[in-house]
């Protein structure tokens, strides 16, 4: 199927109560089977716990998170002469942005606890910090592409 023209890029709305994009693009990507009404409550319930804990605006934490955990630089898998190297590849920065969010969820549903709102505003507020999980996968993620710079040449 050919398309005609350049495809267009999709641009996430904002959300309802916090008319912020990124608040709508972790609701989309926290939902699991359908189940969005159930995603906007975590997403609340994390927001007023960062708000009780920090007593500071909530957005600015997530914003901090995310730009914390954001990759500049990531490896990919290719194929070069029969073996399969690790080459490093730049990410643009809405690229960036969803592989923060999918690392931070995937960090908060990992961490012990209560409820997935308690776990994803300690993993928020830790990241925020500069620690937590989705951190140490951002720096394992670095230094995976340090080691493999000199596959760079291959992309």
């Amino acid at each position: 199927m050919s398309r005609r023209g350049t495809a267009e890029k999709k641009t996430a709305k904002p959300d309802p109560i916090l008319r912020n994009r990124v608040v709508n693009m972790l609701i989309n990507r926290i939902l699991k089977h359908g189940k969005k009404l159930l995603a906007y409550k975590i997403i609340y319930r994390a927001v007023k716990k960062i708000q009780q804990k920090k007593e500071t605006n909530p957005l600015l934490v997530l914003r901090q998170a995310i730009r914390r955990v954001t990759p500049e630089i990531a490896v990919k898998a290719r194929r070069v002469s029969g073996s399969t190297r690790q080459v490093p590849i730049e990410i643009k920065p809405p690229q960036g942005k969803v592989l923060a969010i999918r690392w931070l969820l995937a960090a908060s549903r990992k961490r012990p606890g209560r409820d997935m709102a308690f776990k994803l505003s300690s993993e928020l507020v830790d990241a925020a910090k500069g620690r937590g999980d989705a951190i140490r996968k951002k720096e394992e993620t670095l230094r995976m592409a340090e080691a493999n710079r000199a596959f760079a040449h291959l992309r």
